[in-house]
């Protein structure tokens, strides 16, 4: 019997990478939900070639498609939760996927969460529905499906350090004089991955690492301390794991999300594919470490900070994230300011525990508001 698979956030680019494994899998696995923000086009095509039970589109009218077509977030709560469904890729953008996220785990699914913001606000939320739903949660992300793959087999406190590797962007290098010139097409253009102008941008600022160090914390339940960044310009080693004993495992491979998408879909075995580019050690040449420049890209620092901080702090950070990354890209915010409306935002904002979804929501919103509030008053 084929294994059932909802996507959420599938016209995306994490999406269309998913369907593409899932088309050369068709044998192992059928796709019985689809879930899509705004794109209507890129979903009824996606429909039409797959024939899912539910087609699911966030942000409009969902029933314009067809009997089977929901809207808004109760349709994305029911692809999280579909029967059919064994497998719940949620490639959700944003703190939107927080929801989706919980439903999932706790309706006991196999969660591939390639929404690295779910576990950013709402870490205790998450780890609590796992618990509570009885499923099993399995990072997409490549570093954290690299330290995944480091840990298999060995005993979780046998590992003494994570260290997540970053590209470190386009801007790697550059003068703060440099900086203040970049327009939104210079960050679009990643030197090592093609991913979705959100997650790009992040990792022009090395935002995204920030975020990838809280999901670090909360998917390994490793302190901050045992979790170092170190830029890998070229993205061939996704991350490393250092052991009790000194010995150091990495997990190496080009630049593709088919590999981590494929490993959360089977973990922990692994299904032979012939459509990723095998990895040449004489192609990779040469590997070269440097430390994060975080003077020119302080958003690492503030969101390392906030991580440790704990309670909304987090989620204060993630939203004002996200809303100077729109705005960046609106043309209404230099790139310097992503940072600067990100810590004006964490100053403005009490931070609390997280003891409910309502709490991180409302945090969620009163960041956006400071954030808005300040672009739009010209600050």
């Amino acid at each position: 019997m084929r294994t059932g698979v909802a996507l959420l956030g599938s016209t995306g680019s994490i999406g269309r990478s998913a369907l593409e494994l899932l088309d050369r899998h068709s044998d192992r696995f059928r796709v019985v939900a689809l879930a899509a923000g705004r794109n209507a086009e890129r979903l009824a095509e996606q429909v039409a070639r797959y024939r899912p039970a539910m087609a699911v589109l966030v942000e409009g009218d969902g029933r314009a498609g067809g009997e089977n077509w929901l809207s808004g977030r109760d349709g994305l709560l029911a692809a999280a939760t579909h029967p059919d469904a064994a497998v719940v890729i949620n490639a959700v953008v944003g703190a939107a996927g927080l929801e989706a996220t919980l439903a999932a785990l706790e309706a006991g699914k196999r969660l591939a969460l390639a929404n690295k913001e779910s576990l950013v606000v709402g870490g205790p939320l998450v780890l609590e529905a796992l618990r509570r739903g009885g499923g099993e949660l399995i990072p997409v992300d490549s570093e954290h499906s690299a330290i995944l793959q480091c840990l298999a087999g060995s005993h979780p406190r046998q590992a003494r350090r994570l260290i997540l590797t970053a590209s470190g962007g386009p801007f790697r290098g550059w003068t703060p004089e440099a900086l203040a010139t970049v327009t939104p097409a210079q960050a679009l253009r990643h030197p090592t991955w093609h991913m979705g102008a959100k997650i790009t941008v992040d990792s022009a600022t090395l935002a995204n690492k920030a975020l990838e160090v809280i999901e670090a914390h909360f998917l390994f339940d490793m302190p901050y301390d045992a979790i170092d960044v170190v830029v890998h310009p070229q993205s061939i080693i996704h991350s490393m794991v250092e052991f009790v004993d000194g010995s150091v495992l990495a997990q190496v491979g080009f630049p593709t999300m088919e590999l981590p998408i494929l490993y959360a879909l089977t973990h922990p075995a692994r299904l032979p594919d012939q459509g990723t580019r095998r990895f040449d050690p004489l192609e990779a040449r040469e590997l070269t470490f440097e430390p994060a420049d975080e003077a020119c890209f302080p958003a690492l620092r503030l969101g390392v900070e906030a991580g440790r901080q704990g309670g909304t702090a987090p989620a204060i950070y993630n939203a004002a994230n996200e809303v100077a990354v729109e705005m960046f890209l609106a043309g209404r915010l230099p790139f310097q300011g992503i940072p600067h409306a990100i810590e004006a935002a964490l100053e403005a904002q009490p931070v609390v525990a997280v003891d409910a979804l309502e709490t991180v929501l409302e945090a969620d919103r009163r960041a956006r508001a400071t954030v808005r509030g300040r672009i739009d008053g010209g600050c």
